[in-house]
């Protein structure tokens, strides 16, 4: 699959510029095991990169001209190096000109470059295809031009792009995933100060696999700001009374049900979740050091009852995916993965059975409600790369 994305992408690029690329370069897509909606909330997240990749074929030039193309979309554009970069209507192109116009405060010269870019990253399921984009050009720039520019420095930039050039306000770690992933490790990242370690995430017999609902609900975003809203109040709240909480970090179930009435319903769910949640993420790495699957399977699906009842970011076809491997006993656990609203599950299952549930559940699924489903078996492997 890796060599024929890379292929495939420089073949292209020598049919666009008669020339061979001066270099090409893979940028991952990433899972996060465990850790969902706890980025913005001083949380760990655990996050991986993954074998589903953006391949960049690159070559500088002496014009000033910039051609980016856009290989699966069979679109082009085109600009100046000393053009002033501002966003524009093409969404994908302004993910990459959000990364240039930070290079540009950084030295970066008035020189032109041609690229082609391809993805094997499915689009819509949730695993940060456009943090691959952003870092993986960044990555390219960085190294073709020689601006000494640090892993931490094109994370970040990643991110600001998209805040700057797109209007998402993501957090660090789908950035930080696709740049400092390393094969067969989970990164325990901390959102807040950007420290990180890794852990061993070799699942011996078994293997990670995403099960795709193919829908996308549209209130992901007015979702998303809702509930940052909500636990900003909820945390306001506990603060009040309890001086020496300063994040959620440091907030216990003690102090949760000492203000339960003063929280309401609702703000006590959300905080609810944060907290074990930012728990989970804790034990989750214990598990992995001592590799206790079963428990980690477990701390998965404790996590979709959060998600799915507490802070309720699910729906109904994600539920069902769950539910539908509960009972079978090659899974060890399944939850939501993402933002929510939509996209994929991640399953931890026995190796050898992938084929065997994929259909189970696609027939189960598609009688329930007419899509089809998409499954993918990925594996985890190194973060943004030079071939």
């Amino acid at each position: 699959m890796k060599k024929k994305l890379i292929k495939e992408t420089t073949k292209h690029f020598e049919k666009q510029f008669h020339n061979k690329p001066e270099a090409v370069f893979l940028s991952p897509g990433r899972i996060n095991i465990i850790g969902e909606h706890v980025d913005y909330n001083d949380g760990f997240v655990l996050p991986a990169a993954i074998n589903k990749y953006i391949c960049f074929a690159v070559s500088t030039n002496d014009t000033g001209v910039c051609t980016i193309v856009a290989k699966d979309l069979n679109d082009a554009y085109k600009f100046h190096s000393n053009d002033a970069l501002v966003p524009v209507d093409k969404m994908w192109v302004n993910y990459i000109l959000g990364v240039l116009h930070q290079l540009k405060s950084k030295g970066f010269p008035e020189k032109g470059f041609d690229i082609v870019f391809s993805s094997s990253i499915p689009m819509g399921a949730g695993l940060s295809s456009s943090a691959a984009l952003e870092c993986g050009f960044g990555y390219a720039m960085n190294k073709l031009f020689d601006l000494g520019v640090s892993k931490e420095e094109i994370a970040l930039i990643g991110q600001k792009s998209e805040h700057t050039f797109v209007g998402v306000k993501c957090g660090i770690m789908d950035q930080f995933a696709s740049v400092f992933g390393k094969k067969n490790k989970a990164i325990k990242l901390d959102c807040t100060s950007l420290e990180y370690e890794y852990h061993n995430a070799n699942f011996k017999k078994y293997a990670l696999l995403l099960l795709d609902s193919n829908v996308k609900h549209t209130h992901l975003t007015s979702g998303y700001n809702d509930r940052r809203n909500e636990v900003e109040q909820g945390l306001s709240i506990i603060k009040s009374h309890f001086p020496e909480v300063k994040s959620f970090r440091d907030c216990t179930e003690n102090h949760l049900a000492n203000v339960k009435n003063e929280l309401g319903e609702l703000l006590f769910k959300r905080c609810h979740f944060v907290i074990n949640e930012i728990r989970r993420v804790n034990e989750a790495v214990a598990t992995l050091d001592k590799n206790d699957f079963e428990k980690l399977g477990q701390l998965m699906y404790e996590t979709h009852e959060g998600l799915s009842k507490e802070y309720e970011v699910s729906c109904t076809e994600i539920d069902f995916l769950v539910n539908a491997v509960r009972s079978e006993k090659s899974v060890l656990g399944a939850r939501m993965m993402g933002g929510g609203f939509g996209g994929c599950s991640i399953n931890l299952v026995e190796k050898g059975t992938e084929n065997e549930l994929i259909a189970k559940v696609s027939e189960t699924y598609r009688n329930a409600f007419g899509i089809e489903l998409s499954a993918y078996k990925i594996k985890i492997s190194k973060g943004t790369t030079k071939v």
